[in-house]
């Protein structure tokens, strides 16, 4: 069952790479340019008789075949990883139908994967940063993600913990202060990262990162709901 369940959380997560490809090529590709005109008179105005790079890769193929591909690979790897903790989580967590929790699950993984590491290191554009530090702004955002998934696993276990002496809620109450709590401290000690020029549009950054927020929402939500109408058959069955 589980392998049946890994190659439709697969096919899930490249329908959801479809509609985020649809979604961030209408709202966040504009951005993009945007921000690369940006850049470019910037580039311009410093350093006026700077021969042009060539451009490896054509933005027309950024914005259509490449963005689909970045997606698609990242969609059926994040939705094959989502259908074995589903497999491992359904039936866990109380007597809760297959599609609501995969709705459910689709919804924490949106909130630890890019909310709260959204809150310490926002989206930027592309055209943003500085080319020395890329290493360290992804190996930053990457820690981010790993202690947000770290505190809900201690936040999960402190519910566990507490349920046997507190009321379900009073244990939820405490359980979400024990992932604030960790979540904070992470923040608190990791570095600060802000590259953005103090003259970049405070409308293009704002948009930019409202259009990445709503390619990621739609990209998980569409796993959630896809998944949970293949997986809901397969349960049956079994």
């Amino acid at each position: 069952m589980t392998r049946t369940l890994l190659w439709r959380g697969m096919l899930a997560g490249i329908l959801a790479a479809l509609l985020a490809t649809l979604v961030a090529r209408v709202i966040a590709e504009p951005q993009i340019d945007l921000a690369i005109g940006y850049e470019a008179s910037h580039a311009a105005h410093h350093a006026p008789a700077a021969a042009e790079e060539p451009e490896l890769v054509s933005r027309d193929t950024q914005k259509g075949a490449g963005l689909f591909t970045a997606l698609a690979l990242y969609g059926a790897a994040v939705g094959g990883i989502f259908s074995l903790v589903f497999a491992y989580g359904y039936g866990r967590f109380g007597r809760i139908g297959p599609r609501s929790f995969a709705l459910l699950l689709a919804g924490l993984a949106f909130l630890l994967i890019v909310i709260v590491p959204g809150i310490k290191y926002p989206q930027t554009p592309p055209a943003v940063g500085q080319h020395e530090t890329v290493g360290i702004r992804t190996a930053a955002y990457f820690m981010m993600i790993g202690l947000s998934i770290a505190a809900a696993v201690i936040a999960a276990h402190v519910r566990t913990a507490l349920l046997r002496s507190l009321r379900p809620i009073d244990a939820t109450l405490l359980a979400v202060g024990a992932f604030a709590l960790v979540v904070g401290v992470g923040q608190y000690l990791l570095p600060v990262i802000n590259e953005v020029p103090a003259d970049f549009p405070a409308t293009l950054l704002w948009n930019f990162r409202i259009a990445s927020i709503a390619s990621q929402a739609v990209l998980w939500g569409t796993i959630g709901i896809a998944f949970g109408l293949w997986a809901e058959p397969v349960l049956r069955r079994a």
